[in-house]
């Protein structure tokens, strides 16, 4: 079914925004008087889905987390050959003052903000409550918890060095007055929030306490979620080795609660996302933009899911055109190939455009189709051409129907997976590798289920074509894991955050630079801007850099590594 769940907050939602004196310091700007409202368990529900509001803005997951921050690593790219306009960020040629890093940063804590405004009001109203309607409202406790543990977890991964404002009084402070918490903490803080989302939240299929829990967080979701941050936890830039095995235990009580799974087709992900529809059985975390009246207004949760990084399109009035502006890194094509019978590559990757038939980007007039196919898979031929592909996940013609909104060129109502439940299949075969320091059997099987699954195959059959070969050492199958990442998870926002917290990243991008140069044969030379001198730098874009606005204001901030 689709979900209003954000379309209907314009009276109730909570509409808090960033004070003039400091990104950390909120005031709200609600028409609500809280001592007269949230009596009850439906009214702090209704508060409860403001604090979920901000995961449409163009600042988070609406284009920002789900795009813009993603790409520059060895799977994708921004279009063009420049580092001009919305390529900055891409290119890394950034600088502390970008527009859109501090507009994040603002709009996360802005969202903490929100979530410990309402964790605070309803914990005094709660206790005037009914029991039946206390049991709810710790329900709703548990989700804005979870919330705030993972806008905690996108701040600490990206920004390092941040504060921790944990309740609203704090936000009252003079700038000059905050400090930098040790990320060891930040950690520590946000696992404590997510432990209490996993001991109070239902699973969704056991869920008859919400009328509504479409999109909603559940215990699959905070499972998953802590499971990841203690792998990235384990990572650089802390390194504490010692939380891969939590990481593990983690995800294995969600392995073993049978709770999710895989859905059976891969493409059926893209079906959905691109309808708005909810499945819980692999959706552990899903960003809902459908609404059914969007007309591109400011309260209306759109995205740019499918327009920015979805096929080229120049057709259609009525649905608009694509600029597909996330184009593949063609190496990472020529890997894939490797691999012919995984179906999710020609899922992933498109090698076509809607202009207004869909054609192959690499056939010219005068070529058949079958002439176009061969010199597509030939590495040698069209490489001007190969650089126009693109990620054919949210492919707006094939996956989202008249039924739902393509609002204009810019704008769509295509969902964003922020957590899937193969995601944590990865991250138990990771972590259970990394702890043990050699692949268990419940390592390969957890690996082996996303394989056959990109094959096509059963989840639950051993597959001599899909299965992982038995003895691999810690390394092997480490390097396993991290190319069936890239796969699984191809253009989902995961791969730059995998990269650096495997130490990697510097170095990833310089030697996809070196393997484009050997693959590019003609004149001329790739557009890779990422890598040329002066972009990239070793250490320095592990890190955003702390918004140069509030190093001016927060006196006592120490600005990240290069910055």
């Amino acid at each position: 079914m689709k979900t209003k769940i954000y379309y209907i907050l314009a009276a109730l939602v909570l509409m808090m925004s960033t004070s003039c004196k400091d990104y950390l310091v909120e005031e709200s700007r609600t028409d609500i008087d809280k001592n007269k409202y949230m009596n009850n368990a439906a009214e702090a529900e209704n508060v409860l889905l403001g604090v979920y509001r901000n995961l449409v803005t163009d600042d988070m997951y609406g284009f920002n987390l789900s795009i813009l921050f993603t790409m520059g690593t060895d799977i994708s790219q921004v279009e063009g050959s420049t580092n001009e306009n919305f390529r900055i960020i891409p290119t890394n040629s950034f600088t502390p003052n970008q527009a859109e890093i501090q507009g994040t940063y603002a709009k996360l804590y802005n969202s903490v903000y929100n979530a410990n405004d309402f964790i605070e009001s309803l914990e005094q109203k709660m206790v005037n409550f009914s029991n039946m309607d206390k049991q709810l409202a710790t329900i709703y406790l548990a989700e804005a918890r979870g919330l705030r543990g993972l806008y905690y977890f996108e701040l600490l991964r990206r920004y390092g060095h941040i504060a921790l404002i944990t309740n609203t009084s704090m936000s009252s402070q003079a700038p000059s007055t905050f400090v930098q918490e040790d990320p060891t903490k930040v950690y520590a803080f946000i696992e404590q929030d997510l432990q209490y989302a996993i001991e109070n939240l239902p699973y969704a299929v056991d869920d008859t306490f919400r009328g509504n829990k479409s999109f909603r967080l559940s215990k699959g979701s905070a499972l998953g979620l802590l499971a990841k941050v203690y792998a990235t936890w384990a990572g650089a830039p802390v390194k504490d080795v010692s939380k891969w095995e939590m990481a593990a235990k983690t995800a294995q009580i969600l392995v073993e609660s049978n709770k999710h799974g895989l859905l059976d087709n891969y493409e059926q992900l893209w079906k959905n996302s691109g309808a708005g529809l909810w499945n819980p059985t692999e959706s552990l975390i899903e960003v809902s933009f459908y609404s059914p009246t969007a007309t591109n207004g400011a309260a209306d949760p759109i995205g740019r899911i499918g327009k920015w990084n979805g096929v080229k399109a120049t057709i259609s009035a009525e649905r608009g055109s694509n600029a597909a502006n996330v184009k593949v890194v063609h190496t990472f094509v020529l890997d894939w190939r490797n691999y012919p019978e995984d179906l999710r590559r020609d899922i992933s990757i498109a090698n076509y455009q809607y202009n207004p038939s869909k054609t192959l980007w690499v056939k010219a007039a005068s070529e058949t189709e079958q002439v176009a196919i061969a010199n597509d898979a030939d590495p040698t031929k069209k490489q001007k051409e190969k650089q126009n592909y693109t990620p054919g996940k949210w492919d707006t013609e094939k996956y989202v129907p008249q039924s739902n909104k393509l609002i204009n060129n810019d704008r769509s109502n295509i969902n964003w997976y922020v957590l899937r439940y193969a995601d944590v299949l990865l991250i138990y075969a990771e972590a259970l590798n990394e702890w043990k320091q050699a692949p268990t059997a419940d390592a390969y099987t957890a690996i082996n289920m996303v394989r056959r699954r990109g094959y096509g195959l059963p989840v639950s059959a051993t597959s001599t074509l899909a299965d992982l070969p038995a003895g691999l050492d810690v390394t092997t199958f480490r390097d396993a894991v991290r190319k069936e990442r890239a796969f699984e998870l191809a253009f989902e926002g995961d791969r730059k955050l995998d990269l650096i917290r495997w130490g990697v990243y510097y170095e990833t991008v310089k030697d996809t630079a070196k393997k484009l140069g050997s693959w590019w044969i003609t004149a001329g030379a790739p557009n890779y801007v990422v890598a040329q001198p002066g972009f990239t730098t070793k250490g320095k874009h592990d890190l955003f850099p702390i918004p140069q606005r509030e190093m001016d204001l927060a006196t006592q901030f120490k600005q990240n590594f290069g910055w």
